[in-house]
């Protein structure tokens, strides 16, 4: 199973889900995209198998990915302080993974209905949903 964790910025959220990926579902192979890299090498000090930055290493991992895991802005252009390009959230739509978003109220893009909870809560429906996408 290629689990990919797309992050930005500082890389907290996606270093975050794959300390937590990794601890429930060891053999599963994480692969770390980050936006930037800083986020990329925060990542994989989080326990991800390998990692790359920027726009083309989003469109390739998005083409083998079976899950992709990041914040909500990952499918929305100019998203994360605008770290986001066109393409990359053009692949993360396109890819025939499942995609599970947090949903992150940040960088104007406010998602209605969901209530602000802790990082850690997040994370922890992350770890949930897998088990619902690989039943």
């Amino acid at each position: 199973m290629n689990i990919v964790v797309i992050d930005g910025q500082g890389g907290r959220l996606g270093k975050l889900i794959i300390e937590a990926v990794r601890k429930k579902y060891g053999n599963a192979n994480i692969i770390a995209i980050g936006t930037n890299a800083v986020a990329t090498a925060t990542m994989l000090k989080g326990g991800a198998d390998e990692g790359a930055t920027g726009e083309n290493p989003v469109v390739v991992a998005c083409r083998i990915a079976d899950i992709i895991i990041g914040p909500i802005g990952i499918v929305i252009a100019d998203s994360l302080m605008g770290e986001v390009t066109e393409k990359m959230a053009l692949a993360v739509s396109r890819s025939n993974a499942s995609r599970i978003l947090v949903p992150m109220n940040r960088c104007d893009n406010l998602i209605a209905g969901v209530d602000s909870q802790p990082i850690n809560a997040l994370v922890e429906d992350v770890v949930s949903k897998i088990q619902q996408v690989i039943k």
